[in-house]
Parts: C-alpha cells; sequence; structure tokens
C-alpha cells in the first residue's frame, strides 16, 4: 500500500502530470483528450453521436495522439473496443488487447505524450456491466477485483503512464495499487473515478464505447445524484487506499461536488466533460443557439474554477486551436 510521501514522489517524477495538476486557470496543458480505439475497422469513422469525435484503429489512434500533442495537449485517455466479447471481459486483460497495442504504438511513436488507460470491463463484457455477473445479474464484487488487478498490469506494463479505473467496485484502489506494486509498478499513478455518478449525460460515450448494460442499470455500483456525502466519502476512502489523483465525474452537473471533493482531500482532482455534456453544445451550436467557442470555454472555466485541476474533454483539440497563441 503506498504511502503520501509516496505519491507525491509519483507525480514529481511524472513531469506532465505534475504539469498538469500546478496550473490555476484554463490553459491547455490541463487538458486531456479522451479517444476510442477498435480492434477491427477502418483508420477512422465517425461517431454520429459525438460530432467531430471518431473511433480510431491502431495507426488512426497513433496520428490522433501526434495531433493532439502538436496542439500541446499534454495527454490522452484510451477507451477500447475489442475484437469480440465475454462475460469475464478477458480482452481488458489481454496483453495483446485493443489498449496493450495501442499504448505500445502511441508510447514508440510519440514518447512524451502521456498516456493514462481506462480501466474498466464494461467494454469487453457481453453483458455490458463493469464486472462479472453472479447468476442473480448482480455484479460480483471481489471476483471482478482479481479481473480488474489483472487488467491494470497489463495496461501498465504495456506503457501505460497512469492508469483509471472507471469501474466504482468497492476496495478497487487498494487492490489496484498493492497488484501494481507487487508486479514492480509502483511508480504508475492511479487516477481514481472516485465520485462517478449514475448519470443520464452518458448516453453518447455508451453508444461510442459499445458499453450499454443489456439488462439492468449501474445504479448498484455508480453513486446516486442526490447523495453528496457518498461523493466525499468515496474519494477520501481512494485516498487512504492509494489514489495519486481523484475524479469527479460527469462535471458540469456536479461542480458542487468538484469543490466539496477538492477542498475535503486536498488532493489533485480532475473533471470528466463527459459525452453528454459535450454533445448538447455541440448540436445546439449546429443549430445556430450557442456561440461554440463561448460556451465551451466557459463551461470549463466553470469546472476549473469549481476546482478541477485536470479536464478530460471531447472538446480537447477545439480548445486548444482557440487557446493557443
Amino acid at each position: 500500500m503506498a504511502f503520501p510521501a509516496t505519491r507525491l514522489r509519483r507525480l514529481r517524477q511524472t513531469s506532465v502530470l505534475r504539469d498538469l495538476v500546478r496550473e490555476t486557470e484554463l490553459r491547455v496543458s490541463q487538458l486531456v483528450y479522451p479517444m476510442f480505439v477498435v480492434a477491427n475497422g477502418p483508420k477512422r469513422t465517425p461517431i454520429p453521436e459525438l460530432p467531430g469525435i471518431d473511433h480510431l484503429s491502431i495507426d488512426g489512434v497513433v496520428e490522433e495522439a501526434g495531433i493532439a500533442q502538436a496542439l500541446g495537449i499534454p495527454a490522452v485517455l484510451l477507451f477500447g473496443l475489442p475484437a469480440s466479447k465475454d462475460p469475464e471481459g478477458t480482452g481488458a486483460y489481454d496483453d495483446e488487447g485493443v489498449i496493450q497495442l495501442a499504448t505500445r504504438a502511441i508510447k514508440a511513436a510519440h514518447p512524451d505524450l502521456l498516456v493514462i488507460t481506462d480501466l474498466c470491463l464494461c467494454e469487453y463484457t457481453s453483458h455490458g456491466h463493469c464486472g462479472v455477473l453472479r447468476d442473480d445479474g448482480v455484479v460480483d464484487n471481489d471476483l471482478t477485483l482479481d479481473l480488474l488487478a489483472r487488467t491494470a498490469v497489463s495496461q501498465a506494463a504495456a506503457g501505460a503512464d497512469a492508469i483509471a479505473p472507471s469501474d466504482m467496485m468497492d476496495g478497487r484502489v487498494g487492490t489496484l495499487r498493492a497488484a501494481l506494486d507487487e508486479h514492480g509498478l509502483s511508480e504508475t499513478p492511479i487516477i481514481a473515478y472516485s465520485a462517478k455518478f449514475a448519470s443520464a449525460f452518458y448516453g453518447p460515450f455508451r453508444v461510442a464505447a459499445d458499453s450499454t448494460p443489456q439488462s439492468g442499470d449501474r445504479k448498484g455500483y455508480q453513486m446516486d445524484p442526490a447523495n453528496a456525502l457518498e461523493a466525499v466519502r468515496e474519494a477520501k476512502l481512494d485516498v487512504q487506499e492509494g489514489a495519486d489523483i481523484v475524479m469527479v465525474k460527469p462535471a458540469l452537473p456536479y461542480l458542487d461536488i468538484i469543490r466539496r471533493v477538492k477542498d475535503e482531500t486536498n488532493m489533485p482532482v480532475a473533471a470528466y466533460n463527459v459525452s453528454g455534456e459535450y454533445a448538447m453544445v455541440k448540436v445546439a451550436a449546429a443549430q445556430g443557439l450557442l456561440d461554440e467557442r463561448a460556451a465551451v470555454l466557459e463551461a470549463l472555466t466553470g469546472i476549473r474554477r469549481a476546482g478541477a485541476d485536470i479536464i478530460i474533454t471531447y472538446h480537447a483539440k477545439d480548445v486548444a486551436t482557440w487557446l493557443n497563441p
């Protein structure tokens, strides 16, 4: 289990992460650009639900990562769509899986770009849930932790600069930290989705990632939007278990949570400006109802003002174009 001093050292030694968490205003150096990489398919395929965002092959994601880096964006967040799915999500912890291959390719081509890998089973399971299901249809928390640990080690060994568990299983940060340390990967930071709410704003993402649950919902492990106290407790627990950065997701409906998590943990905080938030602005701007640039910069400034040190956003390339001199 990592101690606080170890977390500080990891952040200092990972220079791009250090720069991400020290900014005090909206800048390109704060942004993380999410990308969807597919095991099979053409180099680029537009995602209708996310205007301006594509499904990318391995070659395509390397190209897109280079474009992001050239714009000054310091980090990318990878989501994978495997060639096949099964109930245990085995593609997530396959050393030759889509995320592992993409990570190696990006780091080979762009070694200074920070690669963060999303860590969850939902994109890899045939049922679409974030963990292994019991016979009664409920996610088996402890069995899922074992598979998440295998995934974390596989992703970090492939070259991921940081891993970002988004599954919301109880105890997963401590399990992942222990597994990484045991395999000689103690320098790999954990960016924990600590306060991830059961939100209506994930719709476009679930289509893009092909991760909609086939039955039921995720309210059993994601958080109640009305429960702010739970969000703070979850963030504190993740810090105790070894998280280096804590995250609030979504961002705009939860600005108060960002502020409370920042104040009560005194940790670097990431906020995810999610797919529904992005799509609303894009569609409204396409209809002439909003000035896209002004609306996006205002929204992201609000997220920053609420206390976010890092902003994960599909707007990253546009914002970089607007803010770069």
